[in-house]
């Protein structure tokens, strides 16, 4: 299926694409190859092929969700530049008006 060069225009409009006339030629080229290997396509039997969302079966790839222990304060807070109170302080953000 060849393209015509208004349709490549058309394709190049709507990609705002600033094709010289070697390069319409060129896209009109690939793009009516890549047309063709989908009429190709089209003539492949696929009745007996299930729908699919992923190539390979998926699993639950994340952790199961348990409670866990948390990292006790004192060992949390002896890295940060500075603490009060058992809470990281930090430079204002917001200034007091």
């Amino acid at each position: 299926m060849r393209l015509t060069s208004e349709e490549v225009d058309h394709i190049a409009l709507l990609s705002r694409l600033d094709l010289s006339p070697a390069e319409r030629e060129r896209a009109a080229t690939e793009l009516s190859q890549i047309l063709d290997h989908f009429e190709q396509l089209k003539q492949l039997d696929t009745a007996d092929v299930p729908p699919t969302e992923h190539v390979l079966p998926v699993v639950n790839v994340l952790r199961a969700d348990e409670s866990r222990p948390g990292l006790p304060r004192e060992g949390v807070l002896q890295n940060a530049p500075e603490h009060a109170g058992g809470m990281f302080q930090v430079p204002r953000v917001v200034e007091a008006e």
